[in-house]
């Protein structure tokens, strides 16, 4: 496992912050870490890197003990609100922190230079900092968690403050990225994009994983369907057995429908007596799928205390 924590706790005076969270992260994996704020999401992503000291428990990077040289120098990291140097432009910034990592000129220009053009700041080499918006600077931030090729990539909030077109080009690259292989770790609150993005998903609550497991596991088949007809319904449509309520989308109505009686095994299914008396109805179904669960339904849910089904719990 590239991330292995076991029974991890850090403790800062009464207040608990982590307690007890145990979970492994695959190679190549884009792994999505979920949570309130104050839920332990920094917490974890900074003993990982060896900035802060677990009360109890273990955690590894790449099989070395968290904040070892050899596990911190394959690892990329970009904070949440982080502060650039503003009297740089970004290839000087650039060629700055990489002369620090240690790759050679020639090696570092060439990578700077390539990452400044995927990520959509090529011809703006020569602005300062101090000019860049809030998403320029987030995608200069990225360009500089990549800049040495990184094994490991862990990433707060990377697409905060960037425009659709910016976060469009950020996923593609860190999706590129884990073709070649590089472990993501993902800490952000855009649940659809996480949901877009993410191989595997945990969320914590209060300081605890509560959940985790890939992204269709997490966003199972909800028993309602989405539905929608061509014409307007006839009086008394639907029939018992069947509720038709309407949903944000106009047109389009969620149907609920009861299960068959127990004194009918093998008889038709809710749905097929709905089709039924809609084809008896002489109605004209143009929509019909079955709803799933989001990640933000997910998500409200623990925030609420819910008591969940799906997915690994602890």
């Amino acid at each position: 496992m590239v991330v292995s924590v076991k029974h991890l706790e850090k403790h800062y005076g009464t207040n608990r912050a982590l307690g007890g969270v145990s979970l492994d992260v695959a190679p190549g994996t884009l792994f999505g870490l979920l949570g309130q704020n104050g839920a332990g999401k920094t917490t974890l992503i900074k003993i990982l890197l060896g900035l802060v000291a677990p009360t109890a428990g273990k955690a590894t990077l790449l099989g070395q003990p968290v904040g070892t040289f050899a596990a911190r120098r394959e690892v990329g990291y970009l904070p949440e609100d982080h502060r650039l140097p503003e009297y740089h432009t970004s290839t000087s910034l650039l060629d700055l922190y990489g002369a620090l990592q240690g790759i050679p000129r020639r090696q570092r220009r060439w990578r700077s230079a390539e990452l400044l053009d995927l990520l959509g700041l090529a011809g703006k080499e020569k602005l300062r900092i101090r000019g860049y918006s809030k998403g320029m600077k987030q995608r200069l931030g990225l360009a500089q968690a990549l800049l040495h090729q990184p094994r490991v990539l862990f990433l707060d909030e990377p697409t905060d403050g960037v425009d659709p077109v910016g976060r469009k080009e950020i996923r593609d690259l860190l999706l590129e990225e884990r073709r070649k292989g590089v472990t993501i770790f993902v800490n952000s609150h855009l649940l659809g994009e996480v949901e877009q993005l993410c191989d595997r998903v945990a969320i914590l609550r209060k300081g605890e994983l509560v959940i985790t497991g890939t992204v269709p596991e997490l966003t199972r088949q909800k028993s309602t369907w989405l539905v929608a007809f061509d014409g307007p319904l006839p009086a008394g449509f639907p029939s018992a057995g069947a509720l038709l309520n309407p949903t944000d989308t106009p047109g389009r109505l969620r149907l609920q429908l009861e299960p068959p009686p127990h004194d009918q095994p093998g008889g038709d299914s809710g749905l097929d007596r709905f089709l039924a008396d809609a084809a008896a109805a002489g109605l004209r179904i143009r929509h019909l799928e079955r709803e799933r669960a989001t990640l933000e339904d997910l998500y409200l849910q623990i925030a609420g205390g819910t008591t969940l089904a799906g997915g690994e719990q602890p």
